[in-house]
């Protein structure tokens, strides 16, 4: 086994902190994010996250996209929407924790390619929840991935984002036939209730954590403001 190495440590809100590893293995350094004893993001683990954006992607039928990421992780939702979007794109990345892009940027430079230099790209250091609180009509889609989905685990205020109250918020930030795509290491038929009652029209997608569709399955709920 090859040893973990400790890369860093971050406070997050609420008095926690995160912790980057990095394992050097053949043909690729394998980055992990702790939040104590739990795995919040692994490097080897990025097909759902990929899905994330594709998904919400695929579904867009306008010229010069507007997206909001909520969540930088590692960044592989931004490098995998920035793959398939057109070059008069916009996308603008929400990251609560400063630790996270600091890290895409200096230890993990290999893995994050660069996404964040993308002329497309700009980058808001803060909550999701209060970017999409200052919108109206602003984006064609709204990636979420803030958490380990609609059950708030590292940041119990996650949940506003998921409540009722949230999902209205989240429906005035969007334009008409705009996407709201929302990761979960789960599925949960409450969410998916929330989501039809709020006015969207739904699909539940479940996808592999891996890109070679191997691993655990994780859950997308890709809501179209109709």
């Amino acid at each position: 086994m090859i040893a973990r190495e400790h890369l860093d440590t971050a406070p997050i809100p609420g008095g926690d902190e995160l912790r980057l590893f990095r394992r050097a293995l053949k043909g690729a350094d394998e980055y992990s994010i702790m939040l104590g004893r739990i795995e919040l993001m692994n490097s080897r683990l990025s097909g759902s996250e990929e899905a994330l954006a594709t998904l919400a992607c695929e579904r867009l039928a306008v010229k010069n996209p507007r997206i909001l990421i909520g969540g930088y992780g590692m960044g592989f939702t931004l490098r995998a929407a920035l793959s398939v979007l057109p070059p008069q794109a916009h996308v603008e990345v929400a990251e609560l924790i400063p630790a996270i892009v600091q890290w895409a940027r200096g230890p993990m430079a290999d893995l994050s390619q660069k996404c964040l230099e993308d002329s497309r790209v700009t980058v808001t250091i803060g909550d999701v929840a209060n970017v999409i609180g200052k919108a109206e009509r602003d984006y064609d889609a709204i990636l979420l991935d803030v958490d380990n989905g609609p059950d708030g685990l590292t940041h119990d205020a996650n949940d506003r984002l998921y409540s009722m109250a949230g999902l209205a918020t989240a429906k005035k930030a969007l334009r008409s036939n705009g996407i709201l795509a929302v990761w979960s290491s789960e599925g949960d038929n409450r969410f998916t209730a929330r989501l039809k009652k709020s006015g969207f029209a739904v699909e539940v997608k479940t996808v592999s954590a891996r890109s070679n569709g191997k691993g655990a399955k994780h859950t997308i709920w890709l809501a179209a403001n109709r």
